[in-house]
């Protein structure tokens, strides 16, 4: 009996790195498809992709240049209204940063060549 659970286990890792490797690739074919490159995350992929295609989105409402205050406010208050407040977005073709973020809420990527670093802080009510 004890062969037959090892078995089921070795089995059951098995499949769970097969379906790890599916949705790795399908991950990069999405990315490739909006033209996206991730620098540096400690975000869950579901707010990733949902940052890749709004800012997608709002770069192809912009087809003769790039308007970085507008570009970062809208996904400042999409994440703002979406997950909560305390987001914060830095847009721009170059930049320099060095920030403190929530865990979980952090995300630096290159879209076309404009790129976006996105993240959380966290709110201190205020004593009244």
């Amino acid at each position: 009996m004890e062969k037959a659970e090892e078995e089921l286990e070795r089995r059951s890792r098995f499949l769970s790195s097969l379906i790890q490797k599916k949705k790795a690739v399908q991950q990069e074919e999405q990315h490739e498809l909006l033209n996206v490159r991730v620098r540096a995350s400690d975000m869950p992929s579901s707010l990733q992709n949902q940052a890749f295609r709004c800012a997608r989105h709002l770069l192809d409402s912009m087809p003769n240049k790039l308007d970085s205050k507008r570009l970062a406010l809208a996904l400042k208050k999409e994440f703002d209204s979406s997950y909560g407040p305390a987001w914060h977005c830095i847009v721009g073709t170059s930049f320099g940063s060095y920030v403190t973020h929530s865990v979980g809420g952090f995300l630096y990527f290159s879209i076309d060549k404009v790129y976006i670093l996105l993240f959380k802080t966290l709110v201190e009510p205020l004593d009244q």
